[in-house]
């Protein structure tokens, strides 16, 4: 939202300057995002006066003039053909950046075929106030040697831009802005009503509405006789402030009142008009060209406005081509109705349409102000263009008030800490519209609280104890420390908590990126690491999800770390090493969602003179396995090497790191190339996951441990013993038993030879 600092003084009586209102704005919860003040990029141009135009001596097209400035008399060398004496101009002197020209001039005087040049006189074009660049400015003889610049080219009004947010739709009005300043004490409120404009004949353009729970109130006027043209010109210096380019009258009123009042309104051409003008739902099959020149399709739960031809415009988006105004437009018809909100958003969101009037009205325009819009726009077409205006036609009834509030006095301490008394509060809601009970106190339970029309966003106590915080400045807030015992403050995690953090410095010191992918993934690829389609979990599927590939809750981080390990690669990055520490979702019970450990190397040697190294495989995916393992405080003796389970890895290439028969606590190795063909990943990509809640507890210090041999009574002693086993034997099951044979002498049992 865009408006001028003498815009919102039209609403607000106030001597504040600039940054008083910024300020003031930011702490009432205006979020200024920019102030561009035309003022400031000025400030070294002044108004000057030429007194003399001689040829230059030694070139046609220059000429040496004498010039009066802030600075004293000085000779300047213009190359401009309109540089004369007698002339108003604007100077810029030594030194002097010039913005259309993106460089400063020098700082020295400087000779242009041999004559010395103090400054200079600028364009149009140099000053960034248009494309003129033939010619400098030629401004009127009433501005006075030295004048700022700014002040004479009408360029000292600073243009504001803030941040509106979504449950404030009266602050998309110059007027909504000014009344929040006033309540914060910036000035006094000055709400200038509209003033009525007596008709002169009655409206006859019949108004219907066949949806009253599209569009509840409609009100229209004729006016006759109009003399269309360009608009003044106080009214198009506002519009192009705010980045509008002006049209003609009719239109620009129509935007000049939407950003004034925060009523959007639109304007037909009454003889382009067939018949009563019908607020109704679409039907399906008709079309209309709109005014941003596309044709659309109205749907049955769209809010068309239509006429004997058929729809001629989206209620609340946008008007239709075939009845907008033009320059010979003589009779007018003014529409300012009230749209419901959601069906506004959804046809805007379905047509793609953005427009000024969709903003507003999606958010909540006040239903009161259609008629308030209506008078103020007729005086202003009046003005300006003349005409002969009907009296207003209403039809349909604006929706109801909002039920009363039940405010709670002693919320205001209850959830600030912040005391104010009965008068204070009654005083700041009615700086902001609202309506109190004149004989309420702090004594009382309750408060019935009317909000005006406007804030429509106000429904509980808190948010009456809100605005009054806002207002009386969030400073006064109190900034009282929580209580806490003595000593340094402790960190106070969970075991699961710790395992992670442990896990990510393990993984970042063994040459690992951390990354952070979405929790969901399309169905298609879940689908991948579950087993099937048909393995799918009905509750894990995201009913609206943030995009059409984003539908399915994860069950395994892998496939989101494999295709960004492939985005690097084809940005060229040579070997890649990731891993994510994050959960995954088995179930939609709370008990399903499992913290895991992912880590992945897309393997890449580096050439090397003495022979390629060997590549990062399976067996160095277990080692990373066994160091996590270890730094979590888990002896890896303990897990045994299994067969994998799952579909999506290689079955040859790949094992399991296991508790018992059914307890799996990770995976490793190479993932299963039809998995990463259908993830579009080149493979090789050799991978572990580690399920950090299917480790056992760590035991509580001073609990039973394993004994240890005193090395100075008994001497260490290797045996080599060989078996012969059927081949479904794991290898990890014979090293477990022959370790498990006695506890007290035998430290460890491995494989390491096979006949």
């Amino acid at each position: 939202m865009k408006f001028t600092l003498s815009w919102l003084k039209d609403y607000l009586q106030t001597d504040a300057d600039l940054p008083a209102v910024l300020e003031a704005m930011t702490m009432a919860g205006l979020e200024v995002e920019h102030v561009d003040d035309p003022a400031e990029k000025l400030a070294d141009f002044s108004i000057a006066k030429v007194t003399a135009a001689d040829q230059h001596p030694d070139a046609d097209k220059l000429r040496v003039c004498t010039v009066d400035t802030k600075d004293g008399t000085k000779q300047i060398v213009c190359g401009a053909p309109n540089a004369r004496a007698g002339m108003t101009a604007v100077y810029a002197g030594l030194g002097t950046y010039i913005p259309g020209l993106d460089f400063s001039l020098d700082k020295k005087p400087r000779k242009i075929r041999g004559v010395e040049s103090f400054g200079m006189m600028c364009s149009a074009k140099e000053l960034e106030l248009g494309e003129d660049h033939d010619g400098i400015l030629d401004l009127a003889d009433d501005f006075e040697v030295g004048q700022p610049a700014a002040e004479a080219l009408g360029l000292n009004d600073p243009v504001i831009d803030f941040e509106v947010t979504p449950n404030r739709p009266d602050w998309l009005g110059v007027i909504g802005i000014a009344r929040d300043l006033s309540a914060a004490g910036v000035g006094g409120f000055a709400d200038t009503a509209s003033p009525k404009v007596q008709g002169d004949y009655p409206c006859p353009i019949d108004i219907k509405i066949e949806a009253p729970d599209a569009c509840p109130i409609f009100a229209g006027r004729l006016i006759r006789g109009v003399k269309n043209g360009p608009s003044p010109d106080w009214l198009q210096a506002r519009l192009k402030a705010i980045g509008i380019n002006p049209k003609n009258m009719l239109v620009d009123v129509t935007n000049y009142i939407s950003f004034d009042r925060a009523r959007p309104l639109h304007v037909y051409d009454a003889e382009k008009l067939q018949g009563a003008v019908v607020a109704r739902l679409g039907v399906p099959g008709e079309r209309f060209e709109a005014l941003d020149g596309e044709i659309y399709e109205p749907s049955a739960d769209m809010c068309v406005i239509a006429d004997d031809s058929g729809a001629i415009g989206f209620g609340g988006v946008m008007g239709g081509e075939s009845t907008g105004v033009t320059d010979d437009t003589t009779d007018v018809f003014i529409e300012s109705a009230w749209f419901d909100p959601l069906r506004t958003a959804r046809t805007g969101r379905t047509t793609g349409i953005l427009s000024d009037a969709r903003y507003r009205f999606e958010r909540g325009v006040d239903p009161q102000s259609c008629v308030d819009g209506l008078e103020r726009a007729t005086r202003l077409i009046l003005d300006a263009c003349g005409g002969e205006p009907s009296d207003v036609f209403v039809a349909g009834d604006a929706p109801g008030a909002q039920a009363p509030i039940d405010f709670k006095p002693k919320d205001m301490a209850r959830l600030t800490g912040v005391d104010l008394s009965a008068q204070r509060m009654k005083d700041i809601l009615a700086t902001l519209g609202f309506e109190t009970p004149k004989s309420a106190t702090l004594t009382d339970e309750i408060w019935k609280i009317q909000a005006p029309s406007f804030r429509r966003d106000m429904a509980q106590s808190a948010d009456i104890v809100e605005e009054l915080i806002r207002i009386e400045g969030f400073e006064a807030l109190p900034a009282d420390s929580l209580p806490r015992s003595e000593g340094p403050a402790k960190l106070v995690t969970t075991p699961l908590q710790n395992r992670v953090r442990i896990a990510r410095r393990v993984m970042a010191s063994r040459g690992f990126l951390e990354a952070v992918t979405w929790s969901f993934m399309s169905k298609d690829k879940a689908a991948l690491f579950v087993g099937g389609a048909n393995a799918l979990h009905s509750g894990l599927f995201v009913d609206n999800p943030i995009a059409s590939d984003l539908d399915y809750m994860r069950p395994s981080i892998l496939a989101n770390l494999a295709e960004a390990a492939q985005r690097n690669a084809d940005h060229g990055a040579g070997e890649v090493r990731l891993f994510e520490a994050g959960p995954v979702y088995r179930g939609d019970g709370p008990k399903e969602q499992v913290s895991m450990v992912s880590a992945l190397v897309r393997p890449k040697p580096a050439r090397h003179w003495a022979g390629a190294l060997k590549p990062y495989d399976a067996f160095a995916a277990k080692a990373d396995a066994f160091a996590l393992l270890e730094a979590l405080g888990q002896p890896v003796d303990r897990f045994q090497i299994g067969e994998i389970d799952a579909d999506y890895w290689h079955p040859g290439r790949s094992a399991t790191l296991r508790m018992g028969p059914k307890n799996i606590v990770a995976r490793f190795g190479e993932l299963h190339p039809a998995t990463l063909k259908a993830l579009d990943v080149e493979g090789p990509i050799v991978a572990f996951e580690l399920d950090l809640g299917a480790l056992p507890t760590p035991k509580a210090k001073g609990g039973k441990t394993k004994p240890k041999l005193n090395k100075a009574d008994l001497t260490p002693i290797v045996r080599d013993f060989a078996f012969e086993t059927v081949d479904e034997t794991p290898a990890g099951e014979i090293a477990r038993l022959a370790g498990a044979a006695d506890k007290a002498l035998i430290t460890g049992a491995r494989v390491f030879d096979v006949y």
